[in-house]
């Protein structure tokens, strides 16, 4: 039985998010993605006026003569939300925690998509796979996801990017659009992300608290790593201190991305507290620019 304090809670976001794609998002997913995939259809004798680089170099051997790869755009696409439940997302000082933000970002694209007529499909994760649901299509199957964002009790702490993303290459053959939402909070991912980008179309989606990057003046503090579990305290009062605090999130943030660029994997950044609609209308546009050109 699902608590009714749980079920509300659900419909709240479906329908808050439903009203954002309606009103603010209509057509910008549609714009940014449909069609941006291609599937092998035929081979046929080479006509003038063909693109030379279509041209099936094997089978034209085997024939003696020119023959060039067909290609249909796909109308269908699969969608997977690749999303950190880790002890780091269940912290925020601004309106709201990470993970309930994460809940939001993830209704609206799972929305986006059903409206396009494509499927979606969930993997949650910290420093090992917590649930998998398959890429499936309708408003149901959506409610599902947003129910299992909310309900999850994860049983790791930590964040491994890496693992995740080698877990989605084993379940996932066929090409997808692969958001992965996460602060993160993790090293050495470089080359699984690498791997996963060349089958897949991979969106970054970093979450951030303002906290995380700018350290209020309130004196004396303790902060604890939700992941390690390390605690420490710090004089929030000293300049020095705070100018410190800024200084490795600048050094973290542009860690990840020089490795995003390093992966020609785009980045969407999104705080909590701020209306992150904006940010992916944005990140629709570049898409939809690009895709044009």
């Amino acid at each position: 039985m699902i608590p009714q304090d749980l079920l509300k809670k659900v419909r709240r976001i479906e329908l808050r998010t439903s009203r954002l794609v309606d009103n603010v998002l209509a057509g910008s997913y549609h714009s940014a993605f449909k069609g941006c995939g291609m599937e092998f259809e035929e081979v046929r004798q080479y006509q003038i006026g063909d693109d030379v680089r279509a041209i099936d170099w094997n089978v034209s051997a085997r024939f003696g003569e020119p023959f060039v790869k067909l290609f249909r755009e796909e109308r269908e696409l699969t969608v997977m939300l690749l999303v950190d439940v880790s002890a780091s997302q269940h912290f925020g000082t601004h309106k709201q925690f990470k993970d309930e933000l994460v809940a939001e970002i993830c209704a609206t694209l799972s929305i986006s998509a059903i409206r396009n007529n494509d499927k979606v499909g969930l993997i949650c994760f910290t420093d090992r796979i917590e649930t998998y649901i398959p890429p499936r299509k309708g408003s149901k199957h959506v409610l599902r996801i947003i129910r299992e964002l909310l309900a999850l009790n994860p049983e790791g702490r930590g964040t491994d990017i890496g693992a995740a993303l080698e877990f989605l290459g084993k379940i996932q053959k066929k090409r997808s659009i692969v958001f992965l939402v996460s602060d993160m909070q993790d090293r050495d991912w470089q080359t699984p992300m690498q791997i996963a980008n060349r089958r897949h179309d991979v969106v970054a989606v970093n979450i951030e608290d303002v906290a995380e990057t700018t350290l209020p003046s309130v004196g004396l503090i303790r902060i604890k790593n939700p992941e390690s579990g390390e605690t420490i305290v710090v004089d929030s009062s000293s300049k020095r201190v705070r100018n410190a605090w800024k200084q490795l999130a600048t050094e973290r943030q542009i860690a990840v991305e020089q490795t995003l660029g390093r992966c020609k994997v785009d980045l969407i950044q999104i705080k909590t507290g701020e209306p992150f609609t904006s940010a992916l209308r944005q990140f629709f546009r570049r898409r939809e620019g690009r895709r044009s050109a």
